[in-house]
């Protein structure tokens, strides 16, 4: 009879809270960790014994920000994630999950957001949603395949819509009444005291509604007066849990009610992140602004952290649906028009090409997109003589204004023309000062949404990278101990899950990977298919990195290979709730 299901033997051992990293032979049982040797462990008492030689050995990476919501419904693998070494992911975020509303309304609140079309994600719900009590929705979990853990917040959007209903949520004449709030108290409570991590707001009025219903409305949470966001913090207080936001960009001093609630006044601190601490190419100064925000704040003993992105900030656009669009004007009503024909009358017609001119010259008002089509290279187009080429120099060739130009193309070729644009985090040693605060999360990878134009599923690893470029470069960030641990035990501790370390007893999460493979491009986006959607997405693919992937204590990566029963049976990944205060 063995001692271990698996042995890892002769790798660098990576514990998850930033101690010095050592060579270190693991023996993994029962899910568990079972022991963590300085001497090799004989081959022969385990059944799969795995040569770490050469590589790291870390615990599975976090990944708390993501919009998998309803993917894992049917495509509970998680393998984009998996695939990566992500071995933990946060739904619910932006104020978006899925538990206490309808079908309908979830998909409809969700979809047009989070860029995933709603004809595919409907059925989905409607096929699958038995639940409508976050009780409820965490046995429905329990009882799914999973790859990775699963934690989650509650999204305010899906409980305002739940209470009140789509219509009257996203109505400014409308509030909920004494027993309406009582009621979204009571789901709220009773998510907290099932393991939810905590709720999730938003601000951002460009987020908005799909459906036929009340299409175009900015996202429920948005419509909440403040008052009903803090009578819902009371409770994420006392618990000693989290409030994840979105501040509205177009008004930065909004951000002063989180930092109000953050600090409490008197109270007890309320745990804040705040999406997202970026270096802007349009609002650069915004990075000073978060940066003295979040020294203010947590000098003044609050707990407040940005969520940073590690990587360049490269979004994709098919014509002109792509949501900065939503931020100005001009875009916002080409985006509001769901008929083809109508949305191409408009952007022909001549007044509104002068407003699109006139919004696009502004350039000192708060926005994300740096409003420069010069900045916006062509990658698909059926003329190709334009592929390879930015906006700007097309329209200097043809001797007109770049935003005739775009509207011009859009109007003849529609969604058929492609293009990039890399939107913040361009400046790297910018990026390394954000990365290297403590008092942020690694973390927005937005997996599991925007499908066509924004990919990070492999956002761990461009961290490490990273870092590892500081210090081959001999001006380290962090040490390489410090990134991991940014990525798995801090993150685990701050939102308070039982993840992110592997000492002996810990949750046998566990991933292999060889740095010699960090020497590609990790910001390189292939198409694949989403599985059970029927629909490609923007992933990212990096062979010879991520060798081996435990969750469990079970293989889900086996030689860089996903296993067969990833997705098909119990076992590996699974609800995790938060830890009790």
């Amino acid at each position: 009879m063995t001692s271990y299901d698996v042995i890892l033997n002769g790798g660098r051992y990576f514990d998850g809270t930033g101690a010095p990293a050592s060579i270190r032979h693991i023996g993994i049982r029962n899910g568990r960790i079972a022991k963590v040797s300085a001497n090799p462990i004989p081959e022969d008492q385990a059944e799969r014994v795995i040569d770490a030689s050469g590589h790291w050995v870390t615990p599975g990476f976090l990944d708390t920000h993501t919009h998998y919501d309803a993917e894992m419904l049917v495509s509970p693998s998680l393998s984009e994630s998996i695939r990566h070494g992500v071995t933990t992911v946060l739904v619910g975020s932006c104020s978006l999950s899925m538990v206490c509303s309808d079908y309908e309304d979830a998909s409809d609140i969700f979809t047009r957001v989070e860029t995933v079309p709603r004809e595919r994600v409907l059925p989905i719900l409607r096929d699958n949603k038995t639940w409508s009590t976050p009780r409820e929705w965490v046995d429905y979990v329990r009882q799914l395949p999973l790859g990775p853990n699963v934690i989650s917040l509650l999204g305010h959007s899906d409980l305002r819509v739940g209470v009140m209903g789509l219509s009257r949520a996203t109505d400014h004449a409308q509030q909920p009444t004494e027993p309406e709030m009582q009621h979204m108290e009571a789901l709220l409570e009773e998510a907290l005291e099932a393991g939810f991590l905590g709720l999730s707001t938003m601000c951002l009025k460009w987020d908005k509604v799909d459906g036929d219903r009340e299409w175009s409305k900015s996202l429920p949470s948005t419509y909440a007066q403040w008052k009903e966001v803090a009578r819902l913090n009371k409770l994420v207080r006392r618990y000693g849990r989290v409030h994840q936001g979105a501040p509205n960009a177009a008004t930065p001093l909004q951000i002063t009610q989180y930092i109000r609630e953050c600090l409490g006044w008197l109270r007890t601190p309320l745990k804040t992140t705040l999406i997202s601490q970026m270096d802007l190419k349009g609002s650069a100064y915004l990075n000073f602004l978060t940066r003295l925000t979040s020294k203010f704040t947590n000098f003044l003993r609050g707990d407040f952290r940005w969520q940073v992105l590690p990587t360049p900030f490269t979004v994709y656009a098919d014509g002109i649906d792509v949501v900065f669009f939503e931020e100005f004007g001009a875009g916002e009503m080409a985006l509001d028009l769901k008929d083809e024909v109508e949305r191409n009358d408009l952007l022909q017609d001549e007044s509104y090409r002068r407003q699109f001119r006139k919004f696009y010259g502004e350039k000192l008002s708060p926005r994300v997109w740096q409003r420069d089509f010069g900045d916006a290279m062509i990658i698909d187009c059926p003329d190709q003589s334009l592929v390879g080429k930015n906006f700007d120099e097309v329209a200097r060739a043809r001797g007109i204004h770049v935003v005739d130009l775009f509207l011009d193309l859009v109007v003849l070729y529609g969604k058929s023309i492609r293009w990039y644009t890399t939107v913040g985090n361009h400046r790297k040693e910018v990026l390394k000062k954000l990365v290297k605060d403590p008092k942020s999360l690694i973390t927005f990878s937005d997996a599991g949404a925007h499908i066509r134009n924004m990919a990070f599923y492999n956002l761990p690893l461009r961290m490490l990278k990273l870092a590892q470029e500081a210090i081959d470069e001999g001006r380290p960030v962090m040490t390489m101990e410090q990134a991991v641990h940014r990525l798995t035990g801090d993150q685990a501790t701050w939102f308070g899950v039982d993840a992110g370390r592997i000492h002996v007893g810990d949750r046998a999460d566990v991933v292999v990977l060889d740095p010699a493979g960090f020497d590609q491009d990790l910001e390189a986006v292939h198409w694949a298919e989403m599985e059970n959607f029927g629909l490609q997405r923007l992933v990212n693919r990096n062979p010879g990195i991520v060798k081996y992937v435990l969750v469990n204590g079970r293989l889900a990566v086996d030689n860089e290979q996903l296993v067969p029963e990833l997705g098909q049976t119990a076992g590996f990944g699974s609800f995790i709730p938060a830890r009790t205060a």
